[in-house]
């Protein structure tokens, strides 16, 4: 979402942002919205925003915090106006994009009216994009990616949206959900690897869009599908229509939704997060077991992978660590120190279930090393004689360029290093990490049909 790279990262890959958009006329959309963000609020807890159309023009409230910091006491006009549609989005930014012009949906007037846009991942052509945009005269606003669409679908000047983004969308390269809004349309594209989520849902007879289903479920939508990979939606008074505006590649979707980034109680490609979680756990035991008393979890994303590995090996499941929910996701934290202490603050072990006894902690990764060597010294102090660590996933050498924001390579820790080495350095008994392999067992999915970047360096753009 930005077009600076992020140096100052915690331990744990960072999503960039949800989307939500709805086309419903005279319905209460702005507390619809609203609650879709909530539901989508771990995907990005930097700014908020929500963009209303009532078909004429389209008003629109954004600021930096969390929805409900932004929207708990709103009185504006969005709660005032007849609503045709409107659109949504909650967003983290890598660094340099910290600032509210940056919060979005974004808003643009031109010739050809208004045009709200909400953008969930990364353009990888940006930088080359803007500057020859810039050198032609186009004047950014923000430092996203994000606007560089604003600015071609202007320059191209088609009165109807759908025409310019056929036009427009070859020419950007990379990961991207897009929701656009118009006056009296809604839009909805993917990108042709499909590498972030965006699906399709009905509610109260309208068709609704987000990030994840959850959202669905908080709204009392009905899940229809995932727009695929290339197709761009288009909804307004005729009902759905449906395109394949960009040639298919190939699936890429981003495995990483299912290690840690979408919510448990989220479905991707018809597959439950919690259960693909818990299955990444058993495999896991398989691949990994450990002589061992109890079993514990990081929470939040890493509990069904937990509870997956104890059942496996009929080991005992304990809550051996507690987590503090009145502190958001570290990695909103604007500085390493702050991150650092921020661990400390979210997290603390259970020191009457841990003390004495040898125990697994499973965790969805190991990006920098960090992290888990804190949640390692956690446990030592609180009394366990050995604490093991098993990742439900494998190591990760390679950063990702999709909207994830990851260290350069010399910050990876699993970048050319092995695992015993890793071991020591964080400080653990032993270290296991799930293989490739068993990722994509537990996934259901090929290697041809999943994003891996991060995994073994072979991007799918």
């Amino acid at each position: 979402m930005s077009l600076v790279a992020d140096s100052g990262l915690r331990g744990k890959l960072k999503e960039a942002c949800g989307i939500f958009g709805v086309y419903a006329p005279g319905e209460n959309l702005f507390q619809v919205a609203k609650y879709a963000l909530l539901a989508l609020q771990h995907r990005g807890q930097e700014s908020a925003g929500i963009a209303i159309s009532d078909g004429r023009q389209i008003h629109l409230k954004k600021g930096m915090g969390l929805v409900s910091e932004v929207f708990n006491h709103y009185r504006g006009a969005l709660k005032e106006i007849k609503p045709v549609a409107a659109t949504g989005h909650v967003r983290h930014s890598t660094s340099g994009g910290t600032s509210p012009e940056n919060a979005q949906p974004l808003l643009v007037r031109s010739r050809q009216g208004c045009l709200a846009v909400a953008h969930n991942g990364n353009l990888i052509n940006a930088a080359e994009l803007r500057k020859k945009l810039e050198k032609e005269g186009s004047i950014f606003q923000t430092t996203t990616d994000s606007e560089l669409i604003t600015h071609l679908v202007a320059r191209y000047g088609y009165k109807e949206l759908e025409t310019s983004l056929k036009v427009v969308l070859p020419y950007i390269h990379g990961a991207y959900a897009f929701i656009f809004m118009t006056e009296n349309k809604l839009f909805g594209v993917r990108d042709p690897y499909g590498i972030r989520p965006l699906s399709l849902g009905l509610w109260n007879g309208h068709y609704v869009l987000a990030s994840e289903t959850c959202a669905f479920d908080t709204i009392g939508a009905k899940t229809i599908r995932d727009i695929e990979p290339g197709e761009m939606v288009v909804i307004d008074e005729n009902g759905l229509r449906s395109m394949q505006i960009l040639p298919f590649k190939r699936n890429a979707l981003c495995i990483f939704e299912f290690i840690y980034f979408a919510r448990p109680d989220s479905n991707i490609n018809g597959m439950n997060v919690h259960l693909v979680r818990k299955e990444l756990g058993r495999q896991l035991a398989r691949e990994h077991p450990a002589d061992c008393d109890i079993v514990t979890g990081v929470p939040d994303s890493s509990l069904a992978a937990a509870s997956g590995f104890a059942e496996e090996l009929g080991l005992s499941y304990e809550t051996g660590m507690v987590k503090n929910r009145y502190i958001g996701r570290t990695f909103i934290q604007p500085t390493q120190k702050i991150r650092d202490i921020g661990v400390q603050l979210k997290l603390n072990p259970v020191q009457k279930v841990v003390e004495g006894k040898r125990i697994v902690v499973v965790d969805d990764s190991i990006v920098r090393g960090t992290t888990s060597k804190k949640l390692v010294e956690m446990f030592f102090r609180a009394g366990a004689r050995e604490v093991h660590l098993r990742i439900s996933s494998s190591p990760v050498i390679s950063p990702c360029y999709y909207g994830i924001n990851t260290p350069t390579y010399e910050e990876l820790i699993g970048y050319k290093r092995n695992a015993e080495d890793i071991c020591r350095d964080i400080g653990a008994t032993s270290l296991g990490y799930l293989s490739k392999e068993g990722m994509f067992k537990a996934v259901g999915m090929t290697e041809n049909e999943l994003c891996l970047a991060c995994f073994t360096g072979n991007y799918p753009i």
